[in-house]
């Protein structure tokens, strides 16, 4: 995983919860890495979960509430980091029907060692939206705070489904996104 991520899960720990709950959970937590983040470093995955567990724990606020959360972050992120991805990008149906052919190959171009997800779309009408996630990594959880960051962008209000799929592990899942009116 990508050490923007987790730079990014830590920046989010400290503006959400204040510096001494992220020091103490980045102390407490079992971090090959000692939670130190370089942008461009390979971090394993399991350090998010680690992570999260132990703000869970800190905060007594559940892990998936969080994971959601920062979902929204990681959003904003990563459009500060990278702008020229939502160039063209005219609304939030068209920018995720592109998360493949369009976000996901510059990404490879930048990061050639990126492990990413895998998202393939369908559109039910002009106001939904059906999406599959697929990964080996278990973070399925993040991607409703992703679409509310990205519908935030785009001036959008979504109704997001969420279905996992098997192995119910958090590697698959179907959203089903709908536009509200007005």
């Amino acid at each position: 995983m990508k050490g923007m991520v987790l730079r990014g899960l830590v920046e989010h720990m400290e503006s959400a919860f204040g510096l001494d709950v992220a020091d103490k959970v980045l102390l407490e937590a079992d971090l090959p890495s000692g939670g130190a983040y370089t942008t461009v470093g390979v971090y394993d995955h399991a350090e998010v979960l680690e992570i999260v567990t132990h703000l869970s724990r800190h905060t007594g606020v559940d892990g998936a509430v969080l994971v959601d959360s920062f979902g929204e972050f990681l959003f904003a992120m990563l459009v500060d980091a990278h702008p020229e991805f939502l160039e063209d990008q005219d609304d939030l149906f068209t920018f995720l029907e592109g998360i493949e052919d369009i976000i996901h190959v510059n990404v490879r171009r930048l990061y050639p060692e990126a492990e990413l997800p895998r998202f393939a779309c369908a559109r039910k009408g002009d106001d939904q939206l059906l999406m599959h996630y697929r990964s080996h990594r278990p973070f399925a959880g993040l991607v409703p705070g992703l679409i509310r960051g990205a519908s935030r962008h785009f001036g959008e209000v979504v109704d997001i489904g969420h279905e996992p799929l098997p192995p119910a592990d958090g590697t698959r899942a179907r959203f089903t996104l709908t536009r509200r009116s007005g």
